[in-house]
């Protein structure tokens, strides 16, 4: 059994084994705890086998832990896994970040690792995710690949912001902050996901007395929220009272519930690639299902009564970090990790520059005297994704021109703008 280490102890093997004795992996399990991660895992693994789509979505926001535990080379059942193949260009980036924090470990006084454990345990327990810690220490690690001397202050001195970066003879603090692009969606997805595991349940009887393909149309006027049972009932109840009636069409001032033939552009016999084409028609922000059977096909496309509002989140976010975790006493970078995004709702904030708008006009207002820089990242950056979808240098940056640090040539690498 796994017996619960001291700081001392922990810090000891973090030197002792920085790179060569264990792998990075075994290293990070080592000092959160065997029998925390082996329960972390279950849990998630347990969650995620327990429905079908909300099972998705828990998997995806926890995509960090299972994969850590893949390329641990094991099972999902805990065993070990047959000898993997080469770690693909995202696993490399995980063992890198991996390696940042567990580098970390061997510089921190005791008090700092506690803190650390601490803030593990926050992530490895209840809602907590993995990612938003990692955020950290990508972040020290990006900075540390361009020059800087980084300093943990959060976890050494309880700061308010997370780390100094130092570069010749200039000094930045950084603030490392997690945005969810669900709070500024109308539709949660795992709303979402229960109403489709919920509809798609009574789907097969249904198709079976009515064979063909279908499409429901819904418009969510009032958008669809997690954790509100009550909504998901009526709404559910709608549909079926409408499949048992025959009826094609039911709308009022909450949501409007259409059902038509499934008709789409291009090979519409096939059922490969049906999914492309359902978002190609209804576009990046449209919520889809799709299930099949022998005798047809049922699709859901929904959309909220108003656009996603993620770069307005964003806004948001910004507006309430600098008088809460800013010091004043030097130039802030705001850095934020916009976590719960696709690739498609990704590039659409890039390329049409809302995120850059956001950044810009916060940086306008008075909240923004002591930042010299926001950056942005996903991830896809986080991920080593490249190519359109993903931002040039692993994130994006926006410069306080105002600021007068601004034109600090050594802190250039850090904030200068990357549009």
């Amino acid at each position: 059994m796994t017996q619960t280490l001291s700081s001392e102890t922990l810090k000891r093997a973090a030197q002792d084994f920085p790179v060569t004795a264990l792998p990075v992996i075994e290293q990070f399990v080592l000092f959160v705890g065997e029998e925390v991660w082996s329960a972390r895992i279950a849990e998630i693994i347990g969650r995620a086998a327990a429905s079908n789509r909300c099972g998705a979505v828990f998997k995806q926001r926890h995509a960090l832990e299972l994969a850590i535990e893949r390329m641990r080379g094991r099972a999902p059942d805990g065993t070990r896994a047959a000898e993997r193949a080469t770690p693909t260009v995202a696993e490399q980036r995980l063992g890198a970040i991996l390696a940042e924090l567990v580098g970390t470990t061997g510089t921190l006084s005791p008090v700092g690792l506690e803190r650390l454990r601490a803030h593990l345990a926050a992530a490895l327990s209840g809602e907590g995710r993995l990612v938003d810690l990692l955020h950290l220490f990508r972040t020290a690690a990006l900075h540390r690949e361009r020059g800087f001397d980084v300093f943990h202050a959060g976890l050494e001195e309880a700061a308010p912001y997370d780390l100094v970066l130092r570069r010749e003879d200039a000094e930045v603090e950084c603030i490392c902050h997690t945005v969810s692009a669900e709070a500024g969606r109308d539709i949660h997805r795992l709303a979402w996901a229960s109403f489709c595991d919920r509809i798609e349940a009574q789907m097969k009887p249904w198709i079976e007395a009515r064979p063909g393909r279908y499409l429901l149309k819904i418009t969510f006027a009032r958008g669809l929220r997690d954790q509100d049972a009550a909504q998901l009932d009526a709404l559910q109840a709608r549909v079926l009272a409408m499949l048992d009636s025959g009826a094609r069409l039911d709308q009022d001032e909450a949501a409007v519930f259409r059902i038509e033939p499934l008709v789409l552009g291009g090979n519409n016999a096939a059922i490969d690639g049906l999914m492309t084409r359902l978002r190609q028609e209804f576009g990046p922000e449209a919520h889809l299902s799709l299930s099949a059977c022998a005798d047809g096909v049922w699709a859901m496309a929904a959309r909220a009564g108003k656009r996603n509002a993620v770069a307005e989140t964003v806004r948001g976010a910004l507006d309430g970090l600098a008088p809460a975790r800013v010091s004043g006493t030097r130039p802030a970078i705001l850095a934020l990790f916009i976590e719960d995004m696709d690739r498609p709702e990704w590039r659409m904030l890039m390329d049409s520059l809302e995120l850059e708008g956001a950044a810009r006009q916060y940086m306008t207002s008075d909240a923004a005297a002591h930042v010299v820089a926001v950056t942005c990242y996903s991830r896809m950056e986080m991920f080593g994704l490249s190519g359109p979808d993903a931002a040039a240098e692993g994130e994006l940056r926006f410069r306080n021109q105002a600021h007068p640090a601004a034109k600090i040539s050594a802190l250039a690498p850090a904030i200068q703008s990357s549009l």
